[in-house]
């Protein structure tokens, strides 16, 4: 009699259990992109990491001499936007999502280049590093690329912090 109440009791718990997982993988997707959409990132740090094969080369930190504040800002009808990128006074708008597993942005924006006609998009396809509530990390050029030996690659780390909002009065 007791492992008549186990087979029974046994599929019910593990049913439960897969429908409440289930639904935590949705309430995590919305939060994250809550985080993105909540306030403007300002961006406080850019260095590109360089590499030979799987060996790290040294960093270079870039725009270190730029005045301009580069703010990047999402909303939740999947539109963004990009201000002063690389120093060049210039207002981008675009669309953005999240990969189904939500460890990448995905971006249509397409910059200029300082001095030239050459346009880049450096947000296409970003790995999301670190995201919280004060700072978040992106990852962006050569990310997926399994590297020979020889390979030369470069990663570009975009570091950001979320402006304050200023109290009105």
């Amino acid at each position: 009699m007791k492992n008549k109440i186990l087979f029974i009791f046994l599929p019910l718990l593990i049913i439960t259990s897969v429908g409440v997982n289930s639904c935590k993988k949705e309430s995590q997707l919305s939060s994250i992109q809550s985080l993105f959409q909540n306030g403007t990132w300002q961006l406080a740090s850019e260095v590109a990491f360089n590499y030979l094969g799987s060996n790290q080369l040294p960093t270079d930190t870039l725009n270190t001499t730029c005045d301009s504040t580069q703010l990047f800002t999402f909303t939740s009808n999947s539109n963004c936007s990009y201000t002063n990128y690389g120093c060049v006074g210039q207002s981008v708008t675009g669309s953005w999502s999240l990969s189904s597993d939500a460890l990448y942005l995905i971006t249509n924006l397409t910059f200029k280049q300082d001095g030239t006609t050459t346009t880049i998009k450096p947000f296409t396809y970003c790995k999301i590093v670190n995201l919280g509530q004060y700072s978040m990390v992106l990852q962006a050029g050569d990310i997926s690329v399994f590297p020979s030996p020889t390979t030369r690659r470069k990663i570009y780390q975009y570091g950001f912090v979320r402006q304050k909002i200023k109290a009105s009065n």
